[in-house]
């Protein structure tokens, strides 16, 4: 269920830019460096992976909902320990919004269970920092939420202004290692045709549909996956969690 939030005005969403222009503008004076975690796991299909990042963030990987279209496949989400609500951090730092977009692994959109893996890997970007997520989430609002509050040129901004946050977002990295899927018999889409051909370079199991009832997207049933982070260079990584110093991104 999505919180109810204060909008926020054009004017205070442009302050907000301008803050975090001048933070990225500081941090570029010297060679940037983060805090580079990589993890290995595993997820099944309708189950949620999830694990504490630092500094009260989780990384979550959350079964997409079936619907009525018998969806399959799961969303990656950065939210707070005490949940932030709609839309979470990952989200808003990787548009486009309401598209197909890298941060969902799953037969959505027309995509094809085979589809889905030949997209491989996938990269992201997700706010770290609680008070510029907090204000992404106000902006959204305007932008998408609540756009009859606004006119079509605010709404045009303001999203403007979340793609400009974004470039100043940390980023990450999810590598599909192995798969299991039931493919989908349906011919794929015509934007998917170079994933469609890449999909064999991913290693996976095709197993069979249940009662041998095929489906025009089949299913995900299962990833083994490797997940990269570049955290900021100062933060605080939670015990389990080993990083090296690196540049801040691919």
């Amino acid at each position: 269920m999505r919180e109810n939030r204060p909008t926020i005005t054009l004017s205070q969403a442009g302050a907000i830019l301008l803050l975090a222009a001048m933070s990225h503008a500081a941090s570029a004076a010297s060679p940037a460096a983060c805090r580079k975690v990589v993890i290995e796991a595993q997820v099944s299909a309708g189950q949620e992976w999830k694990v504490p990042i630092g500094e009260d963030w989780l990384f979550r990987i959350v079964p997409i909902p079936p619907l009525q279209q018998g969806y399959s496949g799961w969303d990656l989400v950065v939210d707070r320990t005490q949940p932030a609500g709609f839309p979470d951090a990952l989200y808003l730092a990787t548009p486009p919004y309401n598209s197909i977009n890298q941060r969902e692994i799953g037969t959505t959109y027309g995509l094809r269970a085979q589809d889905a893996i030949g997209w491989n890997p996938r990269t992201f970007r997700f706010f770290t920092d609680p008070a510029t997520f907090r204000n992404a989430q106000k902006i959204y609002d305007l932008a998408f939420v609540h756009p009859k509050d606004a006119t079509n040129r605010t709404e045009a901004n303001a999203s403007a202004m979340l793609v400009k946050l974004a470039e100043h977002a940390s980023q990450g990295e999810l590598r599909i290692l192995d798969a299991r899927l039931i493919p989908g018999v349906a011919d794929p889409a015509p934007f998917a045709q170079n994933w469609a051909a890449a999909a064999a370079r991913t290693q996976h199991e095709n197993v069979p549909s249940p009662a041998g009832n095929p489906t025009a997207r089949g299913a995900l049933n299962g990833m083994r996956f490797s997940l990269t982070l570049w955290l900021p260079g100062n933060w605080a990584l939670p015990p389990g969690l080993h990083a090296t110093v690196s540049a801040c991104g691919l």
